[in-house]
C-alpha cells in the first residue's frame, strides 16, 4: 500500500465535500475547487470522521502510482480552500520593477519593452516593494491563490521571463533562493611579458 495514499485526508469544520461520480468538489472559506480523479482509484467521504479516504481498485503500476497522487491532490485542495497557497518572489537588477495593471502583471526587467503577463483567475499578486533600489534591495511581490497548481505554474512563468544569471545575480528568483555565483573573467595586464 502507498503510505501517503492510505492516510485519510482530514477535512476541517467549515469545509464541505461533494462527490458525484468521479468529480470531487470541495468548498471552504476561501473558495471552491473541483477535480475529476482517474478511474483507477475510488474516493470516499466518511460522514462520521469527516475524512476523505482514497483506495485503489487494482494492483497494477498505474493503480499504485495514482493512489498516492490522488490523495496528495485532494489534500492540496482542502488546504487551498482553508489556508490558500502563496509564493514570494524577488527581482534583482538596477532599474528593474513590477506593477499590477488591471489583470496583468507588468515586469520591467532589462528588456527594451515591459513584459505583460495575464494573471490567472483566482490568483492575486500583492506587491511589497515595486522597484529595486540598487543591487542590494530587490523588488518584492507575492503570488497568492487557492489552487496550488495554478499558483506554481504562474510563478514558474514569471521566473522564466528573466531567470537569475550567475555573474551578477540579476533576474527573478524565489525569496531566499541562493544563486550559485561564478567569477567573471579576470582581466590580464596589458603589458604582457618581456
Amino acid at each position: 500500500m502507498s503510505r501517503i495514499g492510505k492516510k485519510p485526508v482530514e477535512v476541517p469544520s467549515g469545509v464541505k465535500v461533494d462527490i458525484r461520480g468521479r468529480t470531487v468538489k470541495i468548498t471552504g472559506p476561501k473558495g471552491n475547487l473541483s477535480w475529476t480523479h482517474a478511474p483507477e482509484v475510488q474516493v470516499l467521504h466518511d460522514a462520521k470522521s469527516g475524512a476523505l479516504q482514497v483506495s485503489r481498485l487494482g494492483e497494477s503500476r498505474a493503480h499504485r502510482a495514482l493512489h498516492g497522487t490522488t490523495r496528495a491532490l485532494l489534500n492540496n485542495m482542502v488546504r487551498g480552500v482553508t489556508q490558500g497557497f502563496s509564493r514570494k518572489l524577488e527581482i534583482y537588477g538596477t532599474g528593474y520593477s513590477c506593477k499590477v495593471v488591471g489583470n496583468k502583471l507588468q515586469l520591467s526587467v532589462g528588456f527594451a519593452h515591459t513584459v505583460d503577463l495575464e494573471i490567472p483567475s483566482g490568483v492575486k499578486v500583492e506587491i511589497e516593494v515595486p522597484a529595486t533600489k540598487g543591487n542590494e534591495v530587490p523588488a518584492k511581490f507575492e503570488v497568492v491563490g487557492i489552487d496550488k497548481q495554478v499558483v506554481g505554474q504562474f510563478v514558474r512563468t514569471i521566473k522564466d521571463v528573466r531567470p537569475p544569471e550567475p555573474y551578477q545575480g540579476k533576474g527573478i528568483r524565489y525569496a531566499g533562493e541562493q544563486i550559485r555565483r561564478k567569477a567573471g573573467k579576470a582581466f590580464a595586464g596589458a603589458g604582457g611579458g618581456a
